[in-house]
């Protein structure tokens, strides 16, 4: 076997793609591999130390190798395989926008190459920028945006793609809608007596015409006040040609609610077929009924969400909000946000543990049962695998972390 001068791989010496130079032989991966090498100038050949571990079986590259070294541009190199010879890929942090699948550690802040394979560095969907919310929807998951607002698609409210914390508050969009609710119900009860009081006796007390105007009164700030939310979201999607249930509701309530304002105002507008009892019929009490139902339904699910959110923010405060982190001999109390991969922590008595990682010095015995569900702590000793949230014991020690921020178990 030999080493492929460009990328360092290891590849067979039968292959075809082999170069002279100095009187020695080269081989390569690929031909993009042997068109660099031969390219002027010449490039630093890579020596290896120590030979690389050997397949037991020769390397085969496959089309799709070929056709990524081709699509890619030189880039500088270092000693690693670029061939797809089976490599587990990397699971990417949430701090890096951008990261190598192949190539651990490798990320960036734009798109690119990646230094060592040539690959094309792949978008990562759990970035997100340090100190700023991404908004999504939860029916659309590939809409994202800088701020609070509607989906252009269904409509429906975008929420923060992670949970903080910190945040306790209830819903800004729940206390919105369950104001609208409450009072547009309190508007259409008497409006829903009044329309159905001819099929009542004993509520057939107001004269018809009073009637009308009183359910014109009522139900005009339910329809264009309650229900504004949803007139706003149906010609959005009229507008973005998303047509979903916000349309139906804003052409069905605009609908019965305007004939009805045209009906009571200018009934000369209709044929004498229409009309009934001296007047045409009016459909207030159906244009009211439809928002506070709509606006109920609402109110219910943006409860559900809400509860959702506090189960998830509940898990969140399982871990502590700071950590003892060991730096060059000293030990300091840090916010957990700032703790990196390979930090050493030390975990006191009765602390949680901030982070996923394993134990370097000490002993102690830690509460799983909010993980496992056992009630019995388990011991710890050095080399042992510890989980952030978890209760530390009477014990003592010193643990390096490996997993922070939404890669932790609990995350």
């Amino acid at each position: 076997m030999a080493i492929d001068p460009i990328c360092g791989m290891t590849v067979d010496e039968t292959t075809n793609l082999r170069a002279e130079r100095d009187g020695q032989t080269y081989y390569f991966c690929c031909e993009h591999c042997r068109q660099k090498f031969l390219a002027p100038p010449a490039p630093q050949v890579i020596t290896l130390q120590r030979p690389l571990a050997v397949a037991k079986q020769p390397v085969t590259l496959t089309p799709s190798h070929h056709e990524k070294h081709g699509q890619h541009p030189p880039a500088p190199v270092a000693p690693a395989c670029c061939a797809e010879v089976g490599a587990s890929p990397t699971t990417p942090t949430s701090a890096a926008k951008y990261f190598c699948p192949m190539c651990e550690g490798i990320t960036s802040d734009q798109p690119g190459d990646c230094p060592k394979c040539g690959m094309a560095l792949e978008k990562n969907l759990a970035w997100q920028p340090a100190g700023k919310t991404i908004y999504t929807c939860p029916m659309h998951p590939e809409i994202e945006r800088d701020e609070p607002g509607d989906c252009p698609i269904c409509g429906m409210a975008l929420e923060p793609k992670t949970v903080s914390r910190d945040t306790d508050e209830e819903n800004a969009e729940l206390r919105d809608m369950t104001r609208r609710f409450w009072i547009g119900a309190a508007l259409t009860l008497p409006v829903f007596l009044l329309a159905m009081a001819h099929m009542i006796s004993a509520l057939n007390v107001v004269p018809g015409s009073i009637s009308r105007w009183a359910q014109f009164i009522l139900s005009t700030p339910v329809v264009l006040w309650a229900g504004w939310p949803f007139f706003k979201r149906g010609w959005r999607s009229i507008k973005t040609r998303h047509l979903n249930m916000f349309t139906l509701i804003a052409i069905g309530v605009g609908a019965a609610y305007f004939f009805s304002v045209a009906a009571m105002l200018l009934p000369n507008l209709f044929p004498h077929s229409m009309r009934h009892n001296g007047g045409v019929d009016i459909y207030f009490e159906a244009a009211a009924v439809i928002v506070v139902l709509v606006l109920l339904g609402q109110v219910l699910e943006l409860r559900a969400r809400n509860r959702t959110g506090n189960a998830i923010r509940s898990l969140l405060n399982l871990t502590p909000p700071t950590a003892h982190l060991i730096q060059d001999g000293d030990e300091r109390e840090v916010p957990l946000a700032t703790v990196q991969v390979g930090d050493r922590l030390r975990v006191r008595p009765g602390e949680k543990i901030p982070v996923d990682g394993v134990v370097l010095e000490g002993r102690s015995s830690v509460d799983e049962s909010m993980i496992t569900g056992e009630p019995i702590p388990v011991a710890k000793n050095a080399g042992d695998k510890v989980t952030g949230g978890t209760v530390n014991g009477t014990g003592s020690f010193v643990m390096q972390a490996q997993r922070v921020g939404s890669d932790t178990l609990l995350a």
